[in-house]
């Protein structure tokens, strides 16, 4: 039994975030792209599998996104 998750990030300039971590696709996902969002499908054979691949999934998603509003300007500004 195959086990599927998905994670849809939004927002603007999702695609700068999106598009460097598709790089690190393993054959069982797939990431599509659109014009605010980006949607990541996984899928295993162990939960285990499963959930390691959604975790450092996630983790790189949060260091591009920083990556991305400090390039961008998006950053809180200190007042």
């Amino acid at each position: 039994m195959k086990i599927k998750a998905k994670i849809k990030i939004s927002g603007e300039n999702t695609d700068l975030t999106a598009i460097p971590l598709m790089r690190d696709n393993i054959d069982t996902m797939k990431t599509v792209v659109k014009a605010k969002s980006a949607v990541t499908y996984f899928e295993a054979d162990k939960i285990g599998s499963l959930i390691a691949s959604v975790d450092d999934y996630l983790m790189n998603a949060k260091i591009a996104r920083d990556i991305v509003e400090l390039a961008v300007g998006e950053h809180d500004k200190p007042e």
